[in-house]
Formats: C-alpha cells, sequence, structure tokens
C-alpha cells in the first residue's frame, strides 16, 4: 500500500504567480510532501481570476524547493495540448528534476478549449481521446520512435531525444466508472471526488478489478483526493472567501454553454452558494479539519491535495504544518498498521 502523501493545491484560477510561489514555498517548509497545481487556460472567475501557465510555473517553483514532489491537477491532453507535447514536457520537468515529477490528466473543460477555436465534443469522444493520449504519453516515455495510427492521433516516428530520467507517476482525474477501470489498466492510479462512500467503492472496484486483469498490482495504485477547505477564526471571513469558486458549483450542463469567466460569474445564484457551503468546509475549528480529513482517510485516500481558500493563507500554512499534517500521517499509520488505533 502507498504511504500517505500530502499535498499543497496551488490554485492558478485564484493567485498569480509570484504569491502562489510563495506560498508553495512555504507548504514545503511546514511539511507538505508535494505541490499541485492547476492547469488552465481560462480562470473560473473573470473579477480576481488568474490563469498562470502552470508548465513553465513548476519549473521555477521546483528551482526554489529542494525536497517537494510537483506536478498538475489536471492537464487535459486532448486539444490545446497535443498529447505528444506534454509527454515531452514533463519528460524535460523530470530530466532537471528527476523523480520530483508527477502528472495527473483528465477530460477537462470547455472553458479552457473552445476559446482557443477547438470544437468541444460528447463525453465519449473525450474518454477515447484520452485513452489514446495515455497511449501515446507512455510510449513515448518509454520508447524510441513512435509511429501511432490512432483515430484521433496520429505520430510518424515521433520521438523525446530528451527522456525522463525517472518514471514518472501519471494518473486519471475521474468520477467515472469505466475511465477508472482505464485508470487501473493504464496508469498509476486516480484523482476521484469524495461523494459518498459507496460511490467511492464503485469506482475503487472499478479501477483496481482492471488492475488485476492488466497483471497489475491494486494496493500500488494512489488513491487521490481534493479536499476544499477554507479557515478563518471569522466563519464570514472564511465563507466569503470560498465563495470566489462559486462558478465551480455550476450544473456541468449549463456550464458547457458559456466560454468565458464574466459567463460564469453571471450564472452565479443562490444554489451555486449552497453547494459551495455544502461541498468545502468552511470552518473556525481546526478539529472539524480533523475530523473530515479522518473520514476520507478511513475511505482509503493515502494521497491528499489540500485546496485551501482561506482569507490568511500563511496562517492556515502554519497551522497544518504545526497540527494537521503529523496528525494526519500518524492516523494514517494507524490505519494500515497491524494494530489499528481507535479514532475519534
Amino acid at each position: 500500500m502507498p504511504r500517505l502523501r500530502v499535498g499543497y493545491w496551488a490554485a492558478q484560477e485564484q493567485y498569480d504567480p509570484h504569491t502562489l510561489i510563495h506560498y508553495a514555498r512555504h507548504a514545503e517548509v511546514v511539511g507538505f510532501d508535494l505541490i499541485v497545481t492547476s492547469d488552465h487556460f481560462h480562470p473560473w472567475r473573470d473579477k480576481g481570476g488568474q490563469a498562470g501557465f502552470p508548465w513553465v510555473w513548476l519549473a521555477t517553483l521546483a528551482s526554489q524547493t529542494s525536497e517537494t514532489e510537483l506536478g498538475t491537477a489536471v492537464t487535459t491532453p486532448l486539444l490545446r495540448y497535443h498529447p505528444a507535447i506534454v509527454a515531452q514536457a514533463f519528460a524535460t520537468l523530470d530530466y532537471l528534476f528527476p523523480g520530483r515529477i508527477f502528472l495527473t490528466i483528465g477530460t477537462g473543460h470547455k472553458l479552457n478549449e473552445a476559446p482557443l477555436g477547438f470544437n468541444w465534443m460528447g463525453y465519449r469522444e473525450k474518454v477515447d481521446r484520452l485513452r489514446e493520449a495515455i497511449e501515446i504519453i507512455q510510449r513515448l516515455w518509454r520508447g524510441s520512435a513512435v509511429t501511432y495510427d490512432g483515430k484521433y492521433y496520429t505520430l510518424r516516428r515521433a520521438e523525446l531525444y530528451t527522456k525522463p530520467k525517472k518514471k514518472i507517476p501519471l494518473y486519471v482525474a475521474t468520477s467515472n466508472v469505466r475511465v477508472a477501470a482505464m485508470a487501473g489498466r493504464m496508469t498509476d492510479g486516480i484523482l476521484t471526488n469524495p461523494r459518498g462512500l459507496e460511490r467511492y467503492r464503485k469506482i475503487i472496484h472499478s479501477m483496481d478489478d482492471a488492475a488485476k486483469a492488466a497483471g497489475k498490482d491494486p494496493s500500488k495504485l494512489a488513491r487521490c483526493m481534493e479536499f476544499k477547505v477554507a479557515y478563518d477564526v471569522d466563519y464570514d471571513q472564511a465563507l466569503a472567501s470560498a465563495l470566489y469558486w462559486a462558478p465551480t458549483a455550476i450544473p456541468r450542463g449549463r456550464r458547457e454553454h458559456v466560454v468565458h469567466p464574466s459567463e460564469f460569474e453571471e450564472l452565479v445564484g443562490p444554489k451555486e452558494i449552497e453547494k459551495i457551503k455544502e461541498s468545502w468546509l468552511i470552518t473556525t475549528s481546526s478539529d472539524a479539519i480533523i475530523k473530515r480529513l479522518g473520514e476520507f482517510l478511513k475511505m482509503g485516500f493515502d494521497r491528499v491535495y489540500i485546496h485551501s481558500a482561506s482569507p490568511n493563507e500563511d496562517r492556515f500554512l502554519d497551522l497544518l504544518g504545526r497540527d494537521i499534517l503529523p496528525w494526519m500521517r500518524e492516523y494514517y499509520e494507524s490505519l494500515v498498521s497491524p494494530v489499528s488505533l481507535a479514532y475519534e
């Protein structure tokens, strides 16, 4: 079973690159194992939005840190990024910073592709493109010249002359059982949302069964999650900060009809605000954070990415390093050790 890895989620959509570098360096100092960053062309919100290029940002951060693992969640290797270019970019990152780089891929969002002139497609095509992208990325990372004739992508003796120095972990972001099975067969794990224990079990069983059928050990596959939290001693301040992300609560069916962040802001209403209150932990209590994280660790997640929208991020990072991270590691060990401790 993989050991617990706790990550700090660096949100490119909310903070400018300099501010994110500062928070990420702070996160390494207080004890985070890894830094994960979002990969967007457009942010979710027009007012105050940011959208730095994450691959450049990762290289800059890697040069200013020493031990943390670094990667994306989620890169979409379908349209604006050709899979071979994704393979090249992350191979170069690993060449420069061996053993510290990972990549998470998924089917993405219209707001990042349609503004560049691409026609957005249905879910089945996105999944089929994702499968081809995984094949291309992995073949380029490990092979010599690659010729590939897919339904969507074609390579003619394409080769990475600068290859990764280490094996780059590749994860798939999904809440779909079929895609989870694909991840089990082809990658190193999944990033998924903890939307109820029963749903989580179905996704994990799909991944594990497919891994076994492919001759892989399911216990070595990572179970990653994003934990959304806004903390402050003043609840109203924490809530106001979390509501920056209200456009993400717009139902996907409505989101797929707009492409500009200003349109997303206009669609935010009472239902979206309530959904943020439900999906984010908005709290004044470190005990509430510990309780919620304990529930997720009991579900089986072993890579937890803490996405904070707290009003005072530096103060919250200090709290995490002092109280939360040590508890998480101790509790996780109690869950996987032969003698399990009681959880209150």
